[in-house]
């Protein structure tokens, strides 16, 4: 499974990172809400063990078992729905020993594995209608078991992660003007035909997220966490009021935004470390999906480069969606910013991600 590696092809930069990044994390959410923190600690601890040891596993070998393991990501997507546990109308979950386990996150791994053997396997008919009709399937499987629980952030995450990777796999620019000059207008209608309640498939607290959104004074119920949270982030100032303030009207000490150490963890940021302390984030953030480009454009092989800028995709997209939500440029979703927010299942499954990079970078090609 292993072979001799090269000290110096680790990257330990990208490492360095991740740690840093992870650390703000376990002081945000232990500042958020105090009774996870431990929890977060226990997830980077065991994240980093299962990195280190990822990375020194051959990604070929683990390619190898690519079918079984896009078969398990549909199989634990469909048993979340049949035996897992819900919660305000969505059944995401597996309770395990006092744990919450998500599957779709780490769904989202498993799928950037598949997709880079899969492509790999068929790069000289990447552009072929025959191949991209196919991939759309097996696509499609996932997104719709996602989708029954519902998930709608994470449907998204994962279809612009597919659509990076076809694209690194040399799908004909082309052909994705051509998507894009046809997804712009539809997008438009469609959101035109979401506003007045037409598409059947958007759930009604979708709809009212999205309504808030475009019309936060019209539904100051629906749309008090965003705004809370814009005003949170403005609060902050240059330097921001501190780790574990005590100020009545923060916005973890006054309840303005419910569970505040997930999905708004990036209020929680700016308003307690301010604009310096967000931008580090940011700039963390932005450094971890080049360093992943990077280690991607000396991969031995089409997979390799492909799990590199599938896993820079998946942090780079989630990671704007998050902060877009949190600043009120996009509606409210649930989705987590990585290696910040609390979630062990999320942490862990990109923990697993930057162990498969780790690897593809001890192995880059020969010149």
């Amino acid at each position: 499974m292993s072979k001799l590696y090269k000290l110096k092809n680790y990257k330990f930069i990208l490492v360095m990172y991740v740690l840093i990044l992870n650390t703000l994390g376990v002081f945000l959410v232990g500042s958020a809400s105090p009774g996870d923190q431990k929890k977060q600690i226990i997830g980077m601890v065991s994240g980093i063990i299962i990195m280190v040891i990822l990375s020194l596993i051959d990604y070929s070998f683990i390619l190898r078992f690519s079918w079984i393991i896009y078969l398990s990501a549909v199989g634990l997507l469909a048993l979340v729905l049949v035996a897992g546990d819900s919660s305000k109308g969505a059944q995401r979950w597996f309770e395990i020993g006092g744990f919450r386990f998500q599957p779709s996150e780490l769904v989202k791994i498993l799928l950037i594995i598949f997709f880079s053997y899969y492509f790999m396997k068929h790069e000289e008919k990447i552009n072929s209608v025959k191949l991209i009709v196919s991939s759309f399937v097996l696509l499609a499987i996932p997104l719709f078991l996602i989708y029954k629980q519902p998930n709608l952030s994470t449907m998204i995450v994962i279809t612009l992660v597919f659509a990076a990777l076809l694209f690194m796999a040399g799908l004909n620019y082309k052909l994705v003007v051509g998507v894009l000059i046809i997804c712009i207008p539809v997008g438009l209608i469609g959101m035109t035909l979401i506003i007045q309640d037409k598409i059947p498939f958007i759930h009604a607290y979708q709809l009212g997220r999205i309504m808030a959104w475009l019309y936060p004074n019209d539904y100051p119920d629906l749309a008090y966490q965003q705004q809370n949270s814009i005003m949170a982030i403005g609060s902050g100032l240059l330097w921001g009021k501190g780790l574990n303030n005590t100020d009545p009207t923060s916005v973890k000490n006054g309840n303005f935004i419910l569970e505040p150490q997930n999905d708004f963890i990036f209020a929680v940021a700016g308003e307690e470390l301010g604009f310096v302390g967000s931008a580090v984030i940011i700039i963390l953030l932005l450094f971890i999906t080049i360093e992943c480009i990077f280690i991607a454009r000396k991969a031995k092989d089409t997979a390799g480069r492909l799990i590199c800028c599938g896993v820079g995709a998946l942090v780079g997209f989630q990671s704007f969606v998050n902060i877009s939500v949190a600043s009120g440029l996009l509606p409210n979703t649930g989705v987590t910013l990585p290696f910040v927010s609390y979630g062990l299942t999320s942490l862990w499954s990109l923990y697993i991600g930057i162990g498969l990079v780790l690897n593809v970078g001890l192995q880059p090609k020969k010149y």
